[in-house]
Order: C-alpha cells, then structure tokens, then sequence
C-alpha cells in the first residue's frame, strides 16, 4: 500500500492565495453566507425499503427506455436495477467478460499524478494548443502583445480565463465547427507588467471589462489529425464583454428589483461577469452561468447583499472607482442583474443575449437541460457556495424539432416559462452511522430520496412571504424558507444522456462539522471535507418532471488508500486519486468525465473518465493533468477528441509578470497564457477504444 497523498494548502482544495483573490474574491475565508437555520440531510430520516424502491423505480424506466420499450414495461424492480448497473446491450447466454484494459471509452493508460509545467496526455495520445489568451479573432483585431493590450484590441481577441467549451455543428463548411468559451474572470496581476492592486488605471480596468465575457470562434480541425486551430474574422466569431448589451427576459424582468439610473425598465444589462460552466441546448444554444459576481460590487449595504456574499468595502479590483453602477451605495440593485444563467444563439453574430430569470438567480456553476418524453426542457443547477443547493427548472413548453426560423423563434422562449424547485435530500441510515469520517453506513452505501420543493412558476409563487419576483431574484433566501438541504459546493450538474441520471458534482467543504455549521450527513458525509464527491440521482420513474427522486454517492473522491473514499464498489487499488470535482461531462459511451479545481492531493489537476454502468462501474482514470498553478476546465468529449480549457496557468502565490511560476504554452520568455487545448489519439481511432 502506497503512502496517501499529501494535503499541501490551508487553501481550500489545492488553490493558491492568488486563485482565491482573483477567482472568487476569497469566499472560502470569509464568513458562509448561508447562516439559515433550516434543516439539513442529516435530520431528515425515513425509512430505507421506500428508498429503495424509488431507486429500483427509476432503474426500471432506465432500463425500459434504453431498450425502446413502454415504461414499467419488461423485468421485475430488482432485476431491472440489477440490469441498470450491469450495463445494456448483452445478450442471455453471452455473459461480458470485462475488457482487460478497461471499460469502453476508459482504454488508456492513465496518467500518474504529476507536478510537471505542462498538459501531460496518455501514452499514444498527441495534442494542440487550439487558441490562446489575446488570439485576434474579429476583423481588425491586431495581433497580441502583452505590453501593448488596449481595450479596443482585447474587445476583439479571445478573452482571459477559459472555462466552459461547446462544440456546435456547423452546416456546409466541411471540417469546421463553432466552439463557445466562457472567460470566467481575470487575474491582472498575471496580465499586466508592474500592476498595482491599489491603483490600477482606468485602461487596465477597461481591459479587464473586455477580456471578460464570452467568446463564439469558428475552429478548423486539420485533415488526417485532431488538431484544431481558429478561423479568424469568420463572420460568426464574436465577443461578449462586461459592457455588452445583455436582455433580462422571463417573469422577473423588469421588476423594481431589477431597475437602476441607468437601466429604469429594468430589462437591459450591460455584461456578463464570472460565467463558470454551462451547457448545450437541443435546440442550437449554449447556456453560461454567472458565478463569483459578488466579487465585482462594492459597498453592499443590506442583509440581502451579505446572504449573496458582496463585502461591505473596496473591491479587489477596483471597478467601482471606474463605474457607480459596481458601487452598492450608488446603485444597490446592480448587483441583481448578475448571477443569472445566460441564453446565447451562437449562430445569429447579431443577437443580444438573454439571461433567464425564470431560472433564479444565484452563484450558478453551469445548467444543461435534458427533454421530458413530451419535448419540454429540465434544466439542473448547482449554487457553489458552501451549504448552498441544488435547483432545477422544469419548462412549460414544449420544443419544436427543425431549424426553421419559427421553430428557432419558439425555442427561445422555452426558458421563459416553468417552474424553478429546490432539493431536499434525505438519508435512510440512522444519523449514529454518519459519523462524519467517510465510513460507510451499515446498508454499504450513502443514499436516500429527495423531493424537489417547487418555489416559482411564473407571477406565482410557492414560498410564503415571498413575491414571485423575490423568489427568482433572491432564490437563495427561498431555499432557506423552505428547507432545503445543505450542500459542499454543488458546482456542475450533468444528466446523462445514457441513463438519464444526473450527477453532481460537490467539490468540497472545509467548515462542514466547524462550531455552529452543520455537520455530515448521508449526502456530504465527511466533516472538513477537503476533496468533494459525486452524487447520483435517479428522477422517479424517470420522469425529470416529477417531484421526486432517489440518490445515492457514486464517488467519494480522495485518495484511494484513505478509508473515507469510495468509488461504487469498484475495487481502489485500481482507480486514480481525484480530488475536487468541478466540471463533468459524458462521452458517448456513458462514462462520465470530470475535470478538478484545487487538487488537495499534491498533484496537479486534471480530467478523469469513470464508468458508470457496467461490471467496470466505478473505475475511474486519469486522462490527463494541465500546467503549474492551472485549473481542467470545459470538457467536451467527442468521439475522437478531447477538448479541455487550461484556466489561471501560473496561478501561484508570489508569481507576476515580471516573476512567472510557469512558462506554458509557449515557453520561457514568454507571457503565461490561458488556452483551450485539443487531445486526440495518434492512430486516428476513437477516444480510448
């Protein structure tokens, strides 16, 4: 048995000061914005027989679906759940013998934890830097240089701090594609030679409004390889800033709540700040969650600021010296307009992007849908903040199929109109068992059932003393008054297109069991939880409509020789050391795909795959580690590529301009540069296959 890993920062995770600064205006150091006293997982106790049934219910529509056959239809509960973690698609009388090399998709071997300053990829494996920090990607733009930056220049150029990716089709060009990228935040310290945090300059800021944002580029994949490299000054590629136009749309907009000087109808914004992940719509869009907004607003003045974690002084960056609208004092419903989940039509260049009050408003890690049997989007969503919750939109209206002008138009407004719920999760071992180290409970595993608590459905609201506006601009104070359960940091939520289970993704806790915070419970089962875990949930009856659910741990990440880590049963000795869950996404064979934030295991982070269905459910892999100081972000997985955001390389306390602590992507003597990097296999065949 190896030594276990060595926890290397008082950071949360493995972040670095600098990160914390930066990313999220040190939240994890101040004090928890959430100070409800509702309850949490741990006092809610039911018994374990109904649990299970609701997992086995939903196994069995799993199952039904996989197979095209009607639901409830075909094997009893308990061999359909049965059938459900075995895997589909084997025939009686053919029992699977496991591949030797790992389950489909999973068949590389897996990268070592590694310190070194660079994106090292599997044996067999090649890679790309597909575009950097500061690319020129309009007409215009000129080239990049660091000691030259302009706002003007940086309008036009890919923005700083990649996050969320998605690759969309593009019909008629052959070999291309539309990639759309978050730039989450910036880090000026990194940017800019010389920079005093105490006085930057008005260009500095103004520069900063433009590397922030989105970024839509039409990339070319080059023949015979997986390499992909930008098309500059196509005409789709364009740039979104903090001084952007942005529309509010859906039942709150233009409510009080939402009005300024500036702004008196209350349904126009200017930008889009720290947008995390995201998601792919059916219908053609990409949905971006604004996160660590508070960071940017000054002067919080009310008890309503302070619940969404805005400080009562100067900002780090100091905006607000540049601007009134990023100082409360002056204008205290700015910061209302931000930590919403953004709407963007990727293929229309002359669009004014929408953010979705129906779906509430709050630190949202990312939001992807999934479509109910009768064509209505469910969006899931996680607030990342410690003891914050887990949220999903259910639509009132139907999508329609095709690409015409009409069904474009009507898909647009399908994130108008629903309902906006809540989780409340319970356990079914008695509270003695979850005693706060990570041991598993007697049953053998951590699970339990849920309901979702409905809070808005359009001008109505289900919270009491509460107005519908109120619910969706202060969602996280109608999660308080109806109960809601209390999470480590749910960050990415992802349904899987396989099985339509979801799974969350809690990146960590360290004042879970602190005096006067709540302590573990079935759901988030170790106190000062340094390395987060994986939750799956299984919708009654399948039905992503419904009201209920049943879930249970699929990880508990950390490393594999510590006692309180779990991995579906599949044996540790044979699994990769995770820790800090962020982003996740499937490939097409069902694994799930999960990058890390804040390794707290001395190794850099990295992207993992993990089955999970089959005999191999639970084995997890390392696929690849980035650069020094660096953060895996926005993973797509397609068949026969790999694209990953390499977020904040160099990121280290005491590391600048003048000082780097990485010289990635482009070598000594030169700036450090956040890039979106392609992986592809050097035979030309798919992704571990």
């Amino acid at each position: 048995m190896r030594n276990l890993l060595p926890f290397i920062s008082s950071h949360p995770g493995g972040r670095s000061a600098l990160t914390c600064r930066f990313r999220c205006g040190d939240a994890c150091f101040k004090e928890t914005p959430n100070n409800s006293d509702n309850e949490y997982a741990g006092d809610i106790i039911a018994g374990a027989v109904s649990r299970r049934s609701m997992m086995r219910a939903a196994a069995v529509v799993t199952v039904a679906t996989a197979a095209g056959t009607a639901a409830l239809g075909g094997p009893s509960a308990p061999q359909a759940e049965a059938a459900a973690l075995a895997g589909h698609g084997h025939k009686p009388g053919h029992p699977h013998k496991p591949a030797p090399s790992g389950a489909r998709g999973l068949r590389f071997s897996p990268v070592a934890p590694n310190k070194d300053d660079k994106v090292t990829v599997p044996d067999g494996y090649a890679q790309n830097v597909v575009i950097r920090w500061g690319e020129p990607i309009l007409r215009g733009a000129p080239a990049f240089n660091p000691d030259k930056q302009t706002a003007k220049a940086q309008a036009g150029q890919f923005g700083y701090n990649n996050d969320f990716l998605s690759l969309l089709p593009l019909r008629g060009e052959r070999g291309r594609q539309v990639m759309v990228a978050n730039h989450e935040y910036t880090d000026e310290i990194l940017m800019f030679r010389g920079y005093d945090p105490a006085n930057p300059t008005r260009e500095q800021v103004e520069i900063a409004w433009a590397a922030h944002g989105l970024s839509v580029v039409v990339v070319q994949e080059e023949h015979r390889t997986g390499k992909l490299g930008p098309v500059n000054r196509h005409p789709l590629n364009r740039r979104l800033t903090a001084t952007s136009e942005f529309r509010m749309t859906g039942p709150a907009a233009g409510s009080t709540l939402l009005r300024t000087s500036a702004d008196r109808s209350g349904r126009k914004v200017l930008g889009t700040l720290n947008n995390c992940a995201g998601g792919t719509t059916p219908w053609g869009t990409t949905l971006h969650g604004e996160e660590n907004f508070n960071q940017y607003f000054a002067n919080g003045t009310t008890d309503m600021h302070k619940r969404y974690g805005i400080g009562t002084s100067a900002t780090e960056r100091k905006w607000e010296r540049f601007d009134r609208r990023f100082d409360l004092a002056k204008e205290p419903n700015e910061a209302n307009r931000f930590g919403w989940v953004v709407e963007l039509d990727p293929y229309d260049p002359d669009s004014t992007p929408r953010k979705r009050t129906a779906l509430g408003r709050f630190k949202h890690e990312a939001a992807q849908p999934r479509l109910t049997s009768d064509g209505r989007p469910v969006v899931y969503m996680g607030d990342d903040e410690k003891f914050d919750y887990l949220y999903k939109f259910v639509s009132s209206k139907r999508m329609k199929k095709g690409n015409s002008r009409a069904a474009r138009e009507h898909n647009l407004t399908l994130l108008d109109e629903g309902t906006l719920y809540v989780a409340k999760l319970s356990g079914d071992s008695p509270v003695t068992e979850i005693d706060g180290t990570g041991k598993l409970p007697n049953d053998g595993e951590f699970d339990g059932s849920g309901v979702w608590i409905p809070l808005a459905t359009g001008t109505t609201s289900h919270v009491p003393g509460m107005t519908a506006d109120e619910v969706y601009v202060y969602t996280r104070l109608a999660g308080d008054k109806v109960g809601a359960t209390k999470m480590d940091r749910p960050e990415d939520v992802e349904p899987s297109p396989r099985t339509g289970r979801v799974y969350v993704a809690l990146t960590n806790n360290s004042d879970r069991g602190k005096a006067g915070k709540p302590g573990a419970d079935e759901a988030n089962p170790r106190n000062s939880n340094k390395h987060g875990q994986i939750l799956e949930l299984a919708e009654n009856w399948d039905d992503p409509a419904g009201d209920g659910f049943a879930w249970r741990l699929f990880l508990v990440a950390g490393d594999p020789d510590d006692p309180a880590t779990y991995f579906s049963g599949f044996p540790k000795e044979n699994v990769s050391p995770i820790s800090c869950p962020d982003n996740v996404a499937f490939d097409a064979h069902g694994n799930l795909w999960i990058s890390t934030d804040g390794n707290a295991l001395g190794s850099h982070d990295g992207l993992f795959g993990v089955a999970t269905h089959g005999d191999r459910r639970g084995e997890l892999k390392q696929f690849l580690t980035v650069p020094a100081g660096a953060e895996t972000c926005g993973p797509v997985i397609q068949d026969r590529r790999v694209l990953v955001a390499v977020q904040h390389p160099g990121e280290i306390d005491g590391a600048s301009v003048e000082k780097p602590a990485s010289v990635w992507p482009d070598g000594p003597g030169k700036i450090v540069r956040p890039s979106v990097v392609a992986v592809w296999r050097r035979d030309g065949r798919d992704i571990g296959v």
